[in-house]
């Protein structure tokens, strides 16, 4: 060892980074991202389709049971909560029970509660974020005419992944 210097110093170089090594590593973390952004997009919207889908398949199914039992009698025809055709007057019906009609008060329940629309705002009731038709309504009608609910879809104009119309699923 050569007089005077410290054995720890025998290497006087600069430790870091150079702008080249940095400007390297945030041009590689950017392709990264510009991947891994539309992917995460793409996959949040393809969680929420699934949810609109099976919101749309639960209400659609106590839709049908209310109807079924309406014609098999189990619902009581002087019942307010059925239109003549057997349909529910309103979505809160299918979640607060309708009368056997018995001489032992039962209420037959079709929903715990309204699927939220994925879609729609969470701040708004669940039963107002579905458009409604009635029996008697077009079916593509976007204005509910209050006679009863026959089917119910998103209101909304956005686009599936698909390229068709959520409002039409």
């Amino acid at each position: 060892m050569s007089k005077g210097r410290h054995p720890g110093l025998l290497l006087n170089k600069k430790r870091g980074f150079t702008l080249i090594e940095i400007l390297v590593a945030l041009g590689i973390l950017s392709v990264l991202m510009a991947v891994a952004v539309p992917y995460a997009q793409m996959s949040l919207k393809r969680a929420k389709e699934a949810e609109l889908t099976a919101s749309l398949r639960v209400i659609r199914t106590a839709i049908d049971g209310f109807y079924k039992d309406y014609k098999e009698g189990k619902i009581s025809k002087m019942c307010d909560c059925a239109s003549e055709f057997g349909y529910p007057k309103n979505l809160l019906v299918l979640v607060e029970g309708v009368s056997t009609g018995d001489a032992v008060e039962k209420k037959l329940k079709y929903l715990r509660r309204i699927p939220a629309n994925p879609f729609e705002r969470q701040d708004i009731p669940a039963h107002e974020q579905w458009g409604l038709r009635s029996y008697a309504d077009s079916w593509d009608s976007w204005s509910w005419s209050g006679e009863d609910v026959y089917d119910v879809f998103a209101k909304t104009d956005r686009k599936a992944i698909d390229g068709s119309d959520y409002a039409s699923w």
